[in-house]
């Protein structure tokens, strides 16, 4: 078990971030209740796992790969993943949401770790296991399949 001082950042980050962690969460398992596990027993994989954390990259971008590792085994097997809607947000376009759910699944998740969580492409890097460049061509690779999604449906 980690030392008890090496959870002081993980919890500061529980407190600040907790809404964001859900939303990703609930983009990846479909369900609230489900989305919301996976926060709770990320958070306590981070915990029990702190020590372990080398330091080589975020603490933030680390907890987040160990949040999407639990909301990954918590979706069930053929449910598709699509993105929450934003509580206190504007509702999201249905037709640009089916858009965005109709993405590969590491598009998608990247799309929305970018765009709805505020992670750069570092830490987005990080969370999915992937080097930068790979996240910039995946998010390029998304902008472009969206752009002609969306020019083909205006012509």
């Amino acid at each position: 078990m980690a030392d008890p001082e090496a959870w002081a950042p993980i919890e500061a980050l529980y407190r600040k971030d907790f809404a964001r962690f859900a939303r990703f969460a609930r983009a990846v398992t479909g369900d609230r209740e489900s989305a919301l596990e996976a926060v709770q027993e990320g958070f306590a994989d981070a915990l029990r796992k702190a020590d372990r954390f080398r330091g080589s990259g975020s603490l933030e971008g680390w907890v987040w790969a160990c949040v999407l590792n639990r909301a990954r085994k918590a979706r069930p097997r053929r449910q598709p993943v699509g993105l929450p809607r934003l509580d206190g947000a504007p509702e999201t376009d249905p037709d640009l949401r089916a858009r965005l759910a109709a993405l590969p699944e590491r598009q998608r998740l990247v799309v929305f770790l970018r765009y709805f969580a505020d992670l750069d492409y570092r830490e987005i890097g990080e969370t999915l296991g992937i080097e930068t460049g790979t996240v910039s061509a995946t998010l390029h690779a998304a902008h472009a399949a969206l752009r002609a999604e969306l020019q083909e449906a205006t012509a």
